[in-house]
């Protein structure tokens, strides 16, 4: 429990109208993205500026409870689920663009700024902001750079990184930093931004974002490659690649994902298939249209049934969606879906599907497999029932044997959705030791009370010596114990 004082504290830093501990409101916040992990907070704050994040980080520190950062809640790795004596700090309501620096080609943004529609701000300017993750509509910038977010432009264009040239963070002891900046170049010291980003919300708080613009594609164009077999497919994704050819996006779905797309939006798609690609090049007209022609050239080669290509924007959004709603298609089957994320080098996409629906047979469960074929980043997705509870052990040991030979294949447990708690015990069991002990070095030196997001990413490591923060030795007793609802 945190002191009474404590929380009085809280409310008085942020003010009564943006502090909530009623029931409601701690349920409201008690989970995200992720299936079947919950934990409930003792208060909900809302702060108004980083002076406000700061003063509730070293209040933290000073009475030894937890902050949880939360955007949207969207994420699915359970990184902003709350701990034990924990409070949930929200950013969503940050949401202004700051500025958009034409001449510099970047862009100022508060962290609650959702995805879809900063793209479309910048995109009446003739501006292009590449990062695309599935969850755009509703998935904050903030939560993006928390998570190092991908999409279906990474194969091209790379992930949220790679757009990300400063930020104002506030540190777990409060202090208030202001990293990078609009110059191109900029190799002084360590590189602190790169550092943070990705870092789950476990070692900052980011209150400003500066993001790299580029400007908008000429033109784009949008197919679908229909396959008989899964083999034709990754070997039509492979030539792609070999031609020289960088397209935006390069996605498949497979024969579950296929029928449950073509039963929740009625696109017209056949169901008898093993495979369809969704491709899509962009860039100046002439190299656009060479770029499809070479790859209905090779889709053809490789046995495609049929090529449909987009006549319009309109079309093109319609093709785009068959992709887009795949893991919705597939939440509609079961009352639980378990969506994943592993990634492989390209060439062993095809054997690894293969393994997927092996170790489904094997534990008698149905997946869909959906994902980012270009870039080797595969979405496994178990359809079940989280009240059948041998349903759910027969998954979770599916999906240990799905990292495992990920891990095994070259490749990792996560290419985009992060680790958080949903995957710590993997994490823990594919990593090399020296490189989990390196880790837990930097959030201690960072963090030494762990008051951010604590738990999350790797298991805390108890001090041998001298008195233990009852927050640390509380948090890693209850993730220990597997407490989580």
């Amino acid at each position: 429990m945190i002191a009474a004082s404590a929380l009085q504290q809280l409310r008085a830093i942020v003010g009564p109208a943006d502090y909530f501990d009623r029931p409601e409101d701690k349920i409201a916040y008690s989970y995200d993205g992720t299936p079947m992990i919950s934990g409930l907070p003792e208060a909900v704050v809302r702060p108004k500026d980083a002076a406000a994040v700061s003063a509730i980080l070293r209040l933290a520190n000073e009475a030894r409870f937890a902050v949880v950062p939360r955007g949207s809640g969207s994420g699915l790795s359970g990184g902003s689920v709350p701990v034990p004596d924990s409070v949930v700090m929200l950013t969503n309501h940050w949401t202004r663009i700051l500025e958009i620096d034409e001449r510099n080609l970047t862009a100022w943004v508060e962290p609650g700024v959702l995805t879809a529609p900063f793209q479309t701000a910048v995109e009446e300017r003739g501006l292009f902001y590449p990062p695309d993750p599935g969850s755009a509509a509703i998935s904050t910038l903030g939560g993006n750079v928390a998570e190092n977010a991908g999409g279906l432009r990474g194969l091209k264009y790379g992930v949220t990184k790679n757009y990300v040239m400063g930020m104002e963070v506030v540190l777990a002891n409060g202090d208030i930093l202001t990293l990078g900046g609009k110059s191109v170049k900029d190799v002084a010291g360590y590189n602190l931004k790169d550092f943070l980003i990705g870092s789950e919300g476990t070692l900052g708080v980011f209150t400003r974002i500066l993001l790299k613009l580029i400007p908008k594609p000429e033109t784009s164009r949008t197919m679908l490659a229909f396959y008989d077999t899964l083999t034709d497919a990754a070997e039509t994704v492979s030539d792609i690649i070999a031609s020289r050819i960088s397209p935006a996006a390069l996605e498949f779905l497979d024969r579950t994902t296929i029928g449950c797309v073509e039963s929740y939006a009625h696109l017209g798609l056949p169901t008898d298939l093993e495979a369809i690609l969704l491709i899509e090049v962009d860039g100046p007209d002439s190299v656009v249209e060479r770029d499809a022609a070479t790859i209905v050239t090779v889709a053809r080669k490789h046995r495609a049934r049929e090529i449909k290509q987009a006549a319009s924007a309109a079309e093109a959004q319609r093709l785009r969606s068959a992709r887009k709603v795949a893991f919705s298609a597939l939440a509609r089957v079961r009352p639980t879906t378990i969506l994943e994320d592993a990634t492989v080098p390209r060439s062993e996409v095809a054997p690894m599907l293969d393994r997927i629906q092996a170790i489904a047979r094997k534990h008698d469960l149905t997946f869909g497999n959906f994902g980012h074929a270009g870039d080797g980043n595969l979405h496994p997705t178990c359809l079940t029932d989280e009240r059948d509870t041998d349903e759910v052990r027969r998954a979770e040991r599916a999906f240990d044997e799905v990292f495992s030979e990920a891990v095994r294949m070259g490749g990792t447990i996560t290419g985009e959705h992060g680790t958080g708690l949903a995957k710590r015990q993997f994490f823990e069991k594919l990593t090399p030791p020296p490189a989990i002990e390196m880790m837990r070095r930097i959030k201690e030196s960072i963090d030494p009370n762990a008051v951010l997001n604590p738990g999350k990413i790797f298991s805390l490591k108890p001090r041998c010596e001298g008195p233990m923060p009852r927050s640390r030795e509380q948090v890693q007793k209850f993730l220990d114990a597997g407490a989580f609802t």
